[in-house]
């Protein structure tokens, strides 16, 4: 096979991990067929050592629209491509061979806020339909993507196909006490924290998280060993979110809540290391990593009972309703004062992990290009 792989946005978070990941294990499982990697001008030093049936078409544009529906079909018909697999719903449009294309979630069209307009939501949902309407296949992260997409775009069952992420080991932590110490040191932790690790768009409800933690705080104030806990947010700035800010004050914890804004890999895996609890508590996940990386590193985990969580974490998290408030104060407080619950979900967030690898979803892709291009 020829198959081409868009790496374009490898920077991403969600997306690049996924990216990375497939990418380092298709050169791990298959030194027979063609791959051909789309990259930005300087983007093919994130893989230094592929095999010699790895190659890559460079974008000498910034995502320019007319070279991508454009000039790439007939690059990849140049090169004789015969798949092009796009790790999002954003797919070339006049392509001359099959595409797969990956669906991450539809948070996009189930919050249309997120885009900014209406104008841009429409095309968005627009661009969404016709990627999924094109395609030859699409892959789904979750049984509950795949029943977004379905429903959503009124797509066939048979033309989706579910392959799960898998965390990056770049997370599975790996320092030595003496380094943990050091970079928690460095960031001034001097006690107890819950952390939320991810972005800080409205769906992943921050707001109510730092409410349940205002709600936790008048609790357990007078309690000897949790009366110095602190809430960790990393993620965006906060000066991208006012509403943050000013919920923090109208709650009167203005020292009790961190916004670290982005931090390394190395920094993120001491942090779920050193939580006391992991909160996430999305109203919407396609799939759902942050939880599933803590759960690795041994920290229990409190996340939402709707969308794909409940697929993903199985019973190694507790399950609460992300719409209340209350009920988040209630599970954190719950999991704080009950030792021999956070020493189970932490054994069976080992567990969890274990049922997801790259190296089985790098697999599982293969066999639909070949399913693909067989039907071809």
């Amino acid at each position: 096979m020829r198959i081409a792989f868009d790496i374009r946005r490898l920077g991403d978070y969600g997306i690049g991990t996924y990216i990375r990941n497939l990418v380092l294990q298709f050169s791990l499982l298959d030194h027979q067929n063609f791959f051909y990697l789309i990259a930005h001008s300087g983007q093919p030093q994130g893989f230094n050592s592929l095999p010699p049936n790895f190659s890559f078409i460079l974008d000498p544009t910034a995502g320019n629209c007319f070279w991508n529906d454009l000039i790439l079909p007939r690059l990849l018909q140049k090169h004789g491509v015969e798949l092009l697999h796009t790790p999002h719903y954003r797919c070339p449009r006049f392509l001359r061979c099959c595409s797969v294309i990956t669906m991450h979630d539809c948070v996009h069209i189930l919050f249309p806020n997120i885009a900014g307009s209406k104008a841009e939501s429409r095309r968005s949902r627009k661009r969404t339909q016709r990627s999924v309407n094109s395609c030859s296949q699409i892959i789904a992260v979750s049984e509950a993507t795949r029943r977004d997409v379905e429903r959503l775009f009124h797509v066939p069952r048979k033309k989706i196909t579910v392959i799960h992420n898998a965390i990056d080991e770049r997370l599975i932590v790996k320092n030595k006490k003496v380094e943990e110490k050091q970079i928690l040191e460095r960031y001034q932790v001097d006690g107890p924290f819950l952390l939320y690790a991810g972005n800080i768009r409205p769906h992943k409800n921050i707001v109510r998280v730092i409410e349940a933690f205002a709600v936790l705080k008048s609790e357990v104030q007078t309690d000897q060993t949790w009366h110095r806990l602190k809430l960790f947010i990393i993620g965006d700035e906060l000066s991208k979110y006012q509403l943050l800010r000013r919920t923090v004050i109208r709650g009167g914890i203005q020292n009790d809540v961190r916004f670290l804004g982005f931090v390394p890999y190395e920094t993120l895996r001491v942090f779920y290391r050193s939580a006391q609890i992991f909160v996430f508590p999305s109203l919407y996940e396609g799939f759902g990593l942050p939880p599933l990386e803590a759960m690795a590193n041994g920290t229990p985990v409190l996340t939402s009972n709707v969308s794909s969580l409940p697929e993903v974490l199985g019973e190694a998290a507790l399950l609460v309703n992300p719409e209340n408030v209350f009920e988040i104060s209630k599970g954190l407080k719950h999991l704080l004062f009950d030792l021999s619950l956070r020493n189970d979900l932490r054994e069976k967030g080992f567990q969890q992990v274990k049922k997801y690898s790259w190296r089985k979803s790098a697999k599982l892709s293969l066999k639909t290009y070949e399913r693909v291009l067989g039907r071809k």
